[in-house]
């Protein structure tokens, strides 16, 4: 009896370790299965010879054999017979690659995270569905779908990646899915429109309403408008000042008479400053060697792995384009074919409005618009949570579109948004921006260029244009709203029709430029026109982008003979303009008058690192020293300048700083402003003591981090740029590149973004391109083409890029030739 009791025990024990190992708990993956030989992480390591050199392919649903040949990056290029087959193929090798990564982020933006992972991710999806990206997603869906050719391409797109997902294993699943412990479901189109939803809210999701009305409360209309000017001091904005207008102008809606009035109530409210941002230019044949122009596009984003862009070559009669696509969405997003090359920077216009609504009562069906009251659209959205209840949350639609928080809460981030204030958002409007890069992937001309523009929605982009026919060009492009003057820059009166977006700026009323007599067009997000633009656009395009635009302007207007080199080597100028305008003034401030504050000692720190200033070529290089002491030292001084003023703690409001421009104004113009002295203290603080106290902190904090100046100080060390995987799983990222640049820099690498995508494109008879992103074609951590392409990237040289103009054209650098067939 005791023998079958043990041999029960035994089998219980052995029951619920077979059961633990095999089941995800919370946070800790299935190590059972994770860790098995003949299904875990292990079967997804690849041989070092890579993909196989021949092999075809049986795949249900092609309508004629597709030709794939792959090159040493790994880079597959498509040969099909048609459309349908071209997107399918696409789909299929992409999933190949990136399955998970696609997944994940249509997850993300579609409000999902919580099924996979547990309530840990309740409140990010409940944020995404709040915040519209699904709504406005099937708005985008059903414009995709009414279109014949974009519906064959979603469907063709979808129909591959699930015959990749049907190939898949329990032993063949991408790593992270194991790790998670779930398994892919099929693609549907939606998902598609859902990434690149996920990508507006990226690039446009943000707003500086609430800050600006609480600002406005404290201080006044006269005291906004000397610190926030609607155009800054300092501008080179994208379109030349004095472009002629090719259009006559539509009437600009009345701004309303209680415009300065319409304030939220004082809602605290904080946003990152984000160091998103990109560069692209673009030199006439005047400019360059060859008599063509030459064109580049670093679009800077978040740096992970896998990597944001995947590179693909796609070939069907019409088309034959090369460039990267995003994981997820079909298409060449940036790139070029034998006639035309293009590249987009983000527009930082003023698309997203945030008004203040009056309910009829605490109920909230009803609300006060027009002198009427009317219906509150209520959503119930079922929100899955992994091994918990499904949760029901409703969200409440006005005319504007979702009110994103309807009661006071702890938002998903912090002040993000207001209570009771419904959005406005350009991303939630109807577009077919599918149809906008089929066509610019076929594009031939300038006339092609434009056309293709004209469908284009959300999120604005800079789109710069170079073609054979040695035409360049670039346009703000997007669906912009017609308003008033700063409607939009406070936040709205949600009762008055008034305050509502009126209709839209015609596409081709959009900022624009072509074949300009400097002979170069660039973008890097700064102002997209100058005041002599008719249309309101927005008041403020970010920190940073002047200096951007400032160097890249100054740079293009020197070059000659320009070659692609000369536009890499641009791509990676470390130069500031902020430092090489500020610094002579800061230590003309630092060695100043004491004025009852300490004065730089002779031998002590403060003056070592003033003497490796005064050496200092502005050059953010990753082993120079000035860098990691200007950084903190400016960063300081900021915070000195305003945090008394409009900081939280401060003043119980979250306000933004002014501009980096209007800073500027202040250290270079007014030494004796108001704003200097911190009213927190009895004395009144003077500039020098600002900028002694800003430089003992930068001194300080360097010290106790690194021990005396000398090589750690080096920029590479105290910026510390690191890829990381996007789970930030330890051991799959790579930490502290030993590389320079800066947030405000032509190569804006900071910590943790940069530039994504490299490309360079020499237009001529025979076009030649190059490009690099950082990381490497595979999304799988086992393989070799994981992060094959970090290195060059890092150093700052690009790869040149296979473009076969046809599928038999022989090359040495293809290693594998794959047959698609059904």
């Amino acid at each position: 009896m005791l023998r079958w009791i043990k041999a029960l025990l035994a089998l219980g024990l052995a029951v619920a370790l077979t059961w633990g190992l095999n089941t995800k708990h919370g946070d800790v993956p299935p190590f059972g299965k994770l860790l098995s030989p003949f299904r875990g992480f292990w079967q997804n390591g690849e041989t070092a010879g890579g993909l196989p050199a021949q092999q075809t392919l049986r795949l249900p649903g092609l309508q004629r054999p597709v030709q794939v040949r792959f090159d040493d990056k790994r880079v597959p290029h498509v040969f099909a017979q048609n459309d349908h087959d071209l997107y399918y193929a696409q789909g299929y090798l992409t999933a190949q690659d990136r399955l998970w990564q696609m997944d994940f982020i249509a997850h993300v933006a579609g409000g999902r995270l919580a099924e996979i992972v547990g309530p840990a991710r309740l409140e990010t999806d409940r944020f995404f569905r709040r915040m519209g990206l699904p709504f406005g997603a099937q708005k985008s869906l059903a414009a995709a779908l009414a279109d014949p050719v974009t519906r064959t391409v979603l469907t063709s797109y979808a129909d591959g990646v699930n015959a990749y997902i049907g190939t898949l294993t329990p032993a063949t699943l991408p790593f992270e899915y194991k790790l998670l412990d779930y398994t892919p479901e099929p693609w549907v189109p939606l998902k598609s429109c859902l990434i690149l939803k996920y990508m507006a809210f990226d690039l446009s999701g943000r707003s500086d309403d609430l800050r600006m009305s609480n600002a406005l409360a404290r201080y006044g209309p006269a005291v906004v408008k000397d610190l926030f000017p609607d155009y800054p001091v300092q501008e080179e904005p994208v379109v030349p000042v004095g472009t002629p207008l090719d259009f006559t102008p539509l009437p600009v809606p009345a701004t309303p008479p209680g415009f300065a009035a319409a304030l939220s109530g004082q809602v605290p409210q904080h946003e990152p400053d984000p160091e998103l941002g990109s560069n692209n230019f673009a030199v006439s044949g005047a400019k360059s060697a060859t008599g063509f122009p030459l064109l580049a596009n670093d679009p800077h984003l978040q740096l992970n792995l896998p990597s944001i862009w995947y590179q693909v070559q796609l070939a069907a009669p019409g088309v034959n384009v090369y460039g990267v696509s995003i994981p997820g969405a079909p298409f060449a997003i940036i790139g070029f074919n034998e006639r035309v090359a293009w590249g987009v920077t983000n527009v930082a216009a003023d698309v997203l409005d945030w008004y203040q609504i009056k309910f009829r009562d605490g109920t909230r069906r009803e609300y006060w618009h027009a002198g009427r009251w009317k219906p509150v659209r209520r959503v119930v959205e079922r929100i899955r949570v992994r091994g918990r209840p499904d949760r029901l949350d409703t969200v409440l639609y006005t005319h504007h579109g979702p009110i994103v928080y309807d009661k006071p809460e702890k938002p998903f981030l912090p002040g993000q948004v207001p209570v009771a204030h419904a959005m406005r958002w350009t991303a939630h409007d109807a577009a077919n921006e599918f149809q906008a890069f089929y066509r610019l992937n076929r594009a031939r001309n300038y006339p092609d260029y434009t056309a293709a523009l004209s469908t284009y929605g959300s999120p604005a982009q800079n789109f710069i244009f170079a073609s054979a026919d040695k035409d360049i060009a670039l346009w703000p492009n997007g669906r912009f709203p017609l308003k008033w003057r700063d409607q939009g820059k406070f936040i709205l009166d949600g009762t008055d029709p008034a305050y509502d977006w009126q209709g839209w700026i015609p596409a081709a009323q959009n900022p624009h430029v072509k074949n300009p007599p400097r002979q170069f067009v660039a973008s890097s997000n700064q102002f997209s026109a100058g005041p002599d633009y008719p249309y309101y656009l927005n008041w403020d395009y970010g920190n940073g982008s002047y200096d951007r635009a400032h160097r890249i302007g100054e740079r293009l207007a020197r070059m000659t003979q320009a070659t692609p080199d000369s536009l890499r080597m641009l791509q990676n100028d470390n130069l500031s303009v902020t430092a090489q305008q500020l610094l002579p003034r800061l230590l003309a401030l630092a060695a100043g008058p004491a004025n009852g504050d300490t004065l730089v000692a002779a031998a002590g720190p403060e003056a070592r690192a003033l003497a490796e200033m005064r050496r200092w070529n502005y050059m953010y290089d990753a082993d120079a020293l000035a860098p990691s002491v200007f950084d903190l030292w400016f960063a300081n001084l900021v915070q000195r300048i305003w945090n008394d003023d409009f900081g939280l703690q401060a003043t119980g409001l979250e306000m933004r700083f002014p501009a980096r421009d209007r800073t500027k104004t202040l250290l270079l113009r007014e030494p004796n402003s108001p704003w200097v002295d911190d009213r927190r203290t009895p004395l009144r603080e003077t500039l020098p003591q600002l900028v002694r106290r800003s430089l003992r902190f930068a001194t300080d904090s360097l010290t106790r981090k690194y021990g005396p100046l000398g090589p750690r100080w080096a920029w590479k060390n105290q910026k510390s740029t690191d890829v990381l995987h996007m789970l930030q799983l330890p051991g799959f990222g790579h930490l502290d590149l030993d590389c320079g640049g800066g947030a405000g820099i032509v190569n804006a690498t900071t910590n943790r973004t940069g530039p994504s995508w490299r490309m360079v494109v020499a237009l001529g008879p025979q076009v030649r391109a190059y490009g690099v992103f950082p990381g490497g074609q595979s999304g799988n951590p086992g393989s070799a083409a994981y992060d094959d392409m970090l290195e060059t990237w890092r150093v700052g040289q690009l790869n040149e890029l296979v473009f076969l103009r046809s599928a038999g054209e022989a090359h040495p650098r293809v290693r594998a030739t794959w047959t698609l067939a059904n």
